[in-house]
């Protein structure tokens, strides 16, 4: 059974790149969704790729070209801080992953050129047949850019089978920071994620020397992801990490503070300036506190890298 799928590819010479036409997905979701992959032998796993190029010229940064296979797509950049950097928001219209969906993003941010990416809403990760479902994303950025990584929560459903790869290239100075809040479970339904397999990695390289390597293994079945060292019999898990400038000693510790007050104990915090990179983590049962915890993050870390408050992606108020 084949896909209805689109491909498309917009590449602008620099002297045409003041304004990128928005490109539509041209087919519905229910295109995409011809068959129940849990009930229909023959589904065919749903492949989609996404690369977007950004570039600073004159003094903005502009998405100056994009290239799609399938469902996912970004739609007109957004300016709601000033020219400086440009916002987009990933699309995913099927609005879920399901076994054997395959998923790439790539995000290239060129020399001085500084971007924030984040999505609509939450990324449901759904039972899975017994395919892995799987999701690469890379991110380059050159001396001079700045990539923030904030797609909103991913929720994995109980019984999905999910490989999902992180990769960050960093050149000179260039900064990164990305935040991920992970949902085991979808505990307002009262599920609890006890089958099931969830494979991450993250890793982040600068200069071609690996200064960030992460990936956690989480099998449902097994009781020791609820160990001290794994979940702590937590259900959510939200990680920012941070790199390209030191972040002094006052800030952490006034983030500290601050998100102690905003989750009231409940859960646990911390934050570790390494070598590197700056790592804040929270382990708690609360998607909101997580996001409220992070939010609070990067704004007190964005003042001191970007000299300027954070200002919350309006799809999150959506």
């Amino acid at each position: 059974m084949s896909l209805s799928t689109a491909h498309k590819k917009e590449t602008l010479p620099e002297q045409q790149r003041k304004e990128v036409s928005t490109s539509k997905y041209s087919g519905s979701t229910e295109s995409l969704r011809v068959a129940d992959p849990l009930s229909d032998p023959e589904y065919s796993p749903l492949q989609a790729k996404l690369s977007l190029k950004f570039a600073a010229i004159d003094d903005t940064t502009r998405l100056v070209e994009r290239d799609r296979f399938g469902p996912l797509l970004v739609q007109k950049p957004l300016y709601p801080e000033g020219d400086e950097i440009c916002h987009v928001v990933i699309i995913h219209p099927p609005g879920g992953v399901v076994s054997g969906d395959q998923l790439e993003m790539s995000a290239q941010a060129g020399t001085s050129a500084k971007v924030q990416i984040t999505t609509p809403g939450a990324a449901k990760w759904y039972k899975s047949t017994g395919r892995t479902a799987r999701q690469t994303i890379k991110i380059d950025v050159d001396k001079g850019g700045l990539m923030e990584w904030l797609p909103q929560e991913t929720i994995f459903f109980n019984n999905t089978n999910v490989a999902i790869d992180h990769q960050v290239t960093l050149n000179g100075d260039a900064m990164y920071l990305g935040c991920e809040i992970l949902c085991f479970g979808r505990t307002l339904s009262g599920e609890v994620f006890n089958n099931g397999k969830i494979k991450q990695r993250t890793t982040i390289k600068r200069d071609e020397k690996i200064i960030w390597f992460e990936q956690i293994s989480l099998n449902g079945e097994d009781s020791g992801q609820n160990r001290s060292l794994s979940l702590g019999n937590h259900t959510i898990c939200a990680t920012l990490l941070f790199t390209g400038k030191t972040i002094p000693n006052t800030v952490i510790d006034q983030a500290r503070l601050e998100c102690k007050s905003i989750s009231k104990d409940i859960g646990q915090f911390g934050v570790s300036q390494l070598k590197s990179v700056l790592v804040a983590r929270y382990l708690g049962n609360s998607s909101e506190i997580a996001r409220q915890v992070m939010l609070c993050c990067w704004n007190l870390f964005r003042q001191e890298y970007f000299g300027r408050n954070g200002t919350v992606p309006r799809m999150w108020n959506t």
